[in-house]
Order: structure tokens, then C-alpha cells, then sequence
């Protein structure tokens, strides 16, 4: 049996977003930051969301997308973040890490959401979680790969 799925970060500052899709990102964030830690299961990680009393008014199918999602495509994912970033993946900050995955996973698969939402809503939690200039880096890395998987909504193309 696998080990328990470790607790993510505590936010910050404010209020933990958790209604509707952003508590979704919320939710989906703390478990793929948990598993870089201590690897579990998408199945796992998706019983831990669905079981916190505090995303109980998240879009729990969208929570499920976004884990099985990431879960399953990491290693491509990865493998478009790689050449963006200015070193490693394993050298990121496990939450970094996280946030560029959940990104870059919603830059590719959720074409209804405009490129700048995604990276906003990853640049806010990055602000709520992460070190004190890693929205800067989340914005820098997820808006090249915006920019090259959605040339039209950047005017090229």
C-alpha cells in the first residue's frame, strides 16, 4: 500500500480560493504538489480532493480533470516545459513545479479558457503559495508556452 498523500502548503495570505473552477485549481494544485513529494496515485490524489471539507463548492468534475489530466500526461508535459525553463524541473520548487504542470496542462487541453486566464489563475495561486517571486516565474514560462500553442490569441499566425 502506498503512503499516505502528504498535506500541501497552507496559503500564505487571504482566504483559500475554493468555489467553483478556481477552488478546483486549489484543490488539483495541492494534490499534484503533494505527489511530487510523496508520489501517489491519480485515484488517490483525487479522494484526498474530493474528501477536504474545504473544497466542497469546487467543480469537483473539473478537480478530476485537472489531477487525472496532469497525472497522465506529465511526462509530455514536462517535456514542453523543460527547454522554457532556465534549469531543470527536479531544481524548481515542488510548488513551481506544480503550478507549471497544472498550467501547462490547461494551456493544452482547455481551449475554451483564453491563454491569459490560465496564466493568471496560475500566476494567483502562485502568489497565494509560493516563494515571493515565483509568480514571476510561473507568468514568464506558462506565457512562451502560451505563445507557442496559441499563436492567434497572441496576434501571430
Amino acid at each position: 500500500m502506498s503512503e499516505p498523500v502528504q498535506e500541501a502548503r497552507r496559503p500564505k495570505r487571504g482566504a483559500p480560493p475554493t468555489r467553483g473552477r478556481r477552488g478546483a485549481r486549489y484543490g488539483a494544485l495541492q494534490q499534484v504538489y503533494s505527489t511530487l513529494i510523496n508520489p501517489s496515485s491519480a485515484q488517490e490524489m483525487t479522494l484526498a480532493a474530493l474528501a477536504s471539507e474545504h473544497l466542497r463548492q469546487a467543480d469537483r468534475s473539473y478537480l478530476q480533470t485537472l489531477i487525472h489530466g496532469v497525472v497522465e500526461q506529465r511526462e509530455a508535459l514536462e517535456a514542453q516545459l523543460s527547454p522554457l525553463c532556465d534549469r531543470g524541473l527536479a531544481q524548481l520548487d515542488a510548488m513551481e513545479h506544480a503550478l507549471l504542470l497544472l498550467g501547462a496542462y490547461e494551456l493544452n487541453h482547455e481551449a475554451n479558457l483564453p491563454a491569459r486566464v490560465v496564466i493568471n489563475e496560475a500566476v494567483e495561486l502562485a502568489k497565494t503559495f509560493g516563494a515571493t517571486d515565483g509568480h514571476r516565474y510561473i507568468n514568464g514560462v506558462l506565457d512562451r508556452l502560451a505563445r507557442e500553442l496559441r499563436p492567434l490569441e497572441y496576434g501571430a499566425g
